[in-house]
C-alpha cells in the first residue's frame, strides 16, 4: 500500500483564520485512505506559533528559519517518507480535501507509468458564498507559459522529484514553475477533469478579475527568474535558439521599389463607426506622408463602418488630397487573418504597419519605424511600445490610464527574446513587418489552428517572424491602445480566457515542434 506525504504551510500570515487552518487539517485526517503523513512546514520567526494540533500519529511539524518558499518545501521532502508528495498550497487560501480525493489520485497516478505530477480540476467557493466549479486545461509541450494554472494541489511521483532535483532554492519566485517545467521534460503531467461533483479539492477564495495587463505588475526580478526558468527548459528539450541562430537578410530587386507608399497601414474592422474617423485621422498626422489606410470591414455592406471611413475618400466631407490615401475593402466574414490578408493583395507598401480600428498611432510612429527597419537588413518585423488610454462611456472623453505604465516589454532582449516570447502572452504594439516576409512565411492565420476564433494571429505571426529574422525595437510609445466597454479584452469571461489561452498555447506548441526541428 503506497504512501503519500502530504505537505501544508503554516505561518502569520496565512490568508485565513487557525481555525480553517484547521479545518483543513480535519479534511485531510477524514481520508478514506490511511496511509499517509501530514508535514506541517512552520516558518519559524516573527512569534510564529503553531494553533493546537490533533493527537495523531501521522502528523508532524517542522520548523526553520528559511530563506524562501523552496528551501521549505525541499527541508518538508527531505524528511518525507511517502511515495508520492502532495502539495497543497495553502498560504492565501483555504483547501478542504475531499473524502476520496488520495484514493483517486493514486489510482490515476498507478496508470501512468512514467507519472510525474498530477492536478485536479476544483470547485471555489467565492465571496458571496456561491461556488464555481474551476475547469483547467490539460497539459502538452506548448504549456510553457508562466502563468498556466495546475490549481492548488499539486500530486508528485516521489522519483520524479528526486530525479529533477526538486526545488531550485536560488529562486524566490519562480520555484513551482521551475519544477513544473523541469518535471514535464522528463515526465507525463496528468490531468483529472472533473465533471459534476467530480472535483478533486475546494478552495475557499474569491476569484481573482480576469486583467489583460497583470503581467506588468510583476517586478523585474521576478520576470527574469521566469525567464531563466523558460530558457533552461527550452534549453533541456531542444528548442532554444542561440543568439542570432537562422536570421536572413531581406532582400529587394531593383525593380521593388516603394517611393510613392513606403507603409500599408492595414485596419480590419467591424462595426466601429464611432472609433475609425480617429484611427484614421492618426495616420494622415504621421510625420512620414507616403503611406496609404487599408480599412477592410467585415460586417458586409451595411457594416456602418463603411460610413464613417467613405467621408475620408474621394466625396466625403473630409477628404483632403494632401493626405494618404484611405482605400476601402468590403467582406463579410469576420475573419480578422482573411482581412489583413486581403488587405497586403492591394497593398502598394514595403512594411504593414498595425492599427487597430479603435487604437491610434502616434504622429512619429511611421518615422520611428522606418529607422529601425533601415538599421539592419535582417530586421523582418520592429515592435513598438504604447501607452493605454480610456475612453468613458457617459462623456466619450479619452484620457491616459497613469496606473498602467508604458508597455515597452523590456523582457525582450536582443539576446533571448524569441525564446523569453514562449512564456508571455505577447510581444508588444504596434507591429510592424514587411510585407514580402508575411506573405513568405504564408500570411496571418485564418482562425485555422486550433481554438484560434480572431485570437492570437498576430503572435504566431512574432514566433514565425522571429524564427527567420531579428525582431527590431522602438521603446518609446508609439501608440495609444484605448480601452473601453466595447473592446474584446472588457470583462472577459472564464470561457472566453480559456479558449485564448488553448488558442496561444497551440501556437506555443507549434513553436516548439519547429524550433527542436530546427535544431537538428
Amino acid at each position: 500500500m503506497k504512501k503519500v506525504s502530504i505537505i501544508l504551510q503554516y505561518n502569520h500570515q496565512l490568508g485565513y483564520s487557525d481555525d480553517q487552518f484547521m479545518e483543513t487539517v480535519n479534511s485531510i485526517i477524514h481520508q478514506n485512505y490511511d496511509n499517509w503523513e501530514l508535514i506541517i512546514v512552520v516558518e519559524q520567526g516573527a512569534n510564529e506559533v503553531i494553533p493546537s494540533l490533533p493527537d495523531h500519529q501521522n502528523i508532524k511539524h517542522i520548523t526553520g528559519a528559511y530563506k524562501n518558499r523552496a528551501q521549505a518545501l525541499n527541508d518538508a521532502i527531505q524528511q518525507s517518507t511517502g511515495d508520492y508528495i502532495m502539495l497543497v498550497n495553502n498560504i492565501n487560501s483555504q483547501i478542504l480535501i475531499r473524502l476520496t480525493t488520495l484514493e483517486l489520485f493514486i489510482m490515476v497516478a498507478d496508470r501512468h507509468s512514467s507519472f510525474g505530477m498530477l492536478y485536479s480540476d476544483y470547485q471555489r467557493t467565492n465571496a458571496d458564498g456561491s461556488t464555481t466549479d474551476v475547469h483547467l486545461l490539460g497539459h502538452h509541450i506548448g504549456r510553457v507559459r508562466d502563468n498556466m494554472d495546475y490549481g492548488a494541489v499539486l500530486f508528485f511521483s516521489k522519483h520524479a522529484l528526486d530525479t529533477v532535483g526538486r526545488f531550485d532554492e536560488t529562486y524566490n519566485a519562480a520555484d513551482l514553475y521551475d519544477l513544473r517545467l523541469k518535471i514535464a521534460s522528463q515526465f507525463d503531467i496528468v490531468h483529472i477533469e472533473a465533471k459534476v461533483n467530480g472535483f478533486g479539492y475546494r478552495v475557499k477564495a474569491a476569484g481573482k478579475k480576469h486583467n489583460v495587463f497583470d503581467y506588468l505588475m510583476a517586478g523585474k526580478d521576478v520576470q527574469l527568474e521566469m525567464e531563466r526558468t523558460v530558457t533552461e527548459h527550452l534549453k533541456r528539450i531542444g528548442a532554444y535558439l542561440t543568439p542570432g541562430k537562422d536570421y536572413h537578410a531581406v532582400e529587394y530587386t531593383a525593380s521593388e521599389r516603394f517611393d510613392e507608399c513606403i507603409a500599408s497601414i492595414v485596419i480590419p474592422v467591424f462595426d466601429r463607426e464611432e472609433f475609425i474617423g480617429t484611427a484614421i485621422e492618426s495616420v494622415q498626422a504621421q510625420t512620414v506622408q507616403n503611406i496609404e489606410v487599408i480599412v477592410v470591414t467585415n460586417g458586409g455592406p451595411n457594416d456602418p463602418t463603411i460610413r464613417g471611413v467613405r467621408r475620408y475618400m474621394e466625396g466625403g466631407d473630409k477628404f483632403d488630397p494632401t493626405k494618404p490615401a484611405v482605400k476601402l475593402l468590403i467582406e463579410d466574414i469576420n475573419n480578422i487573418g482573411f482581412c489583413l490578408n486581403k488587405g497586403f493583395s492591394i497593398a502598394r507598401g514595403k512594411y504593414y504597419v498595425q492599427l487597430d480600428s479603435d487604437d491610434r498611432l502616434k504622429p512619429d510612429a511611421v518615422e520611428k519605424i522606418l529607422a529601425v527597419f533601415d538599421s539592419d537588413a535582417r530586421i523582418g518585423m520592429v515592435i513598438g511600445s504604447y501607452e493605454v488610454w480610456e475612453k468613458h462611456d457617459n462623456t466619450g472623453a479619452i484620457t491616459r490610464m497613469e496606473q498602467i505604465p508604458v508597455v515597452t516589454h523590456d523582457e525582450w532582449t536582443e539576446e533571448n527574446g524569441r525564446n523569453n516570447l514562449l512564456r508571455i502572452n505577447g510581444a508588444g504594439a504596434p507591429r510592424s513587418a514587411h510585407i514580402k516576409v508575411i506573405k513568405e512565411l504564408g500570411g496571418f492565420g485564418m482562425n485555422d489552428t486550433e481554438f484560434c476564433r480572431n485570437y492570437g494571429e498576430d503572435y504566431d505571426l512574432v514566433l514565425r517572424i522571429s524564427e527567420r529574422y531579428r525582431i527590431g525595437r522602438v521603446w518609446e510609445p508609439i501608440y495609444d491602445v484605448i480601452r473601453h466597454s466595447g473592446g474584446t479584452d472588457h470583462s472577459i469571461d472564464a470561457a472566453t480566457i480559456d479558449r485564448n489561452d488553448n488558442a496561444k498555447d497551440q501556437m506555443r506548441r507549434e513553436a516548439i515542434e519547429r524550433r527542436i526541428r530546427m535544431n537538428r
